[in-house]
């Protein structure tokens, strides 16, 4: 039997700062729900990555690789298991979709760990390259653009890109031919050290143009 709308509406009014509690309440918890949903989606993509391995491959017949690189050939992955366990080692399904699927017989907590280590040491290794910018004026003096300049050329020796951009004002809009000499100047000056990736364009009231880093320097 449903209340009165009476009875209701009295109930409510018992707890007027239900809205302030609610909002406390998400705020406390907020964050932690975050932590652990992103704790569940790391483990989904984790396992996701993860090789079948012993009773975890499910086809009957399966071709099989020696732990030392020799073909044993097709048969029934019961008997590639027995292989596997006579050498105290894993049947691991390195190719699930070729016909017939492979597997290999190793040693799996080295396979794995092998593999942690040489995937740390490529993200250890890998160079993030950034595309820092200089902004040139239409009207640039000697200094003024040798600075920048100076400046960009220490960004392409750190491995960095360079967007060089040039603002146009009013009547500036009205000389683009300036600014694409103020560009290829700049090039000019970089080209010790960058080729262009971009040519200098107008884009909107922005001319815009790259520089990457020469490769070996």
């Amino acid at each position: 039997m449903r209340p009165h709308p009476k009875i209701l509406f009295e109930r409510v009014n018992k707890f007027p700062n239900f809205t302030l509690w609610y909002s406390y309440a998400w705020a406390f918890l907020r964050p932690r729900f975050c932590i652990v949903f992103n704790l569940f989606r790391r483990c989904i993509h984790i396992s996701s990555k993860e090789l079948a391995i012993n009773e975890g491959i499910k086809f009957k017949e399966v071709r099989v690789i020696s732990n030392d690189g020799s073909q044993i050939g097709i048969i029934p992955v019961e008997k590639a298991l027995e292989a596997a366990y006579a050498k105290d080692l894993d049947l691991v399904c390195i190719s699930p979709n070729a016909e017939p699927p492979v597997c290999k017989i190793m040693d799996y907590g080295k396979f794995r760990f092998e593999q942690t280590k040489r995937e740390k040491e490529a993200k250890k290794n890998q160079k993030v390259v950034e595309v820092k910018e200089i902004r040139l004026g239409l009207s640039i003096d000697v200094h003024d653009f040798e600075t920048k300049g100076k400046q960009a050329i220490k960004f392409l020796n750190a491995g960095n890109k360079v967007k060089v951009s040039i603002r146009f004002r009013g009547r500036e809009l009205g000389h683009p031919e300036i600014g694409l000499d103020n560009m290829n100047r700049f090039a000019e000056y970089c080209s010790e050290h960058a080729s262009v990736e971009k040519a200098a364009k107008m884009e909107g009231r922005n001319m815009l143009m790259f520089l990457a880093p020469k490769s070996g320097k």
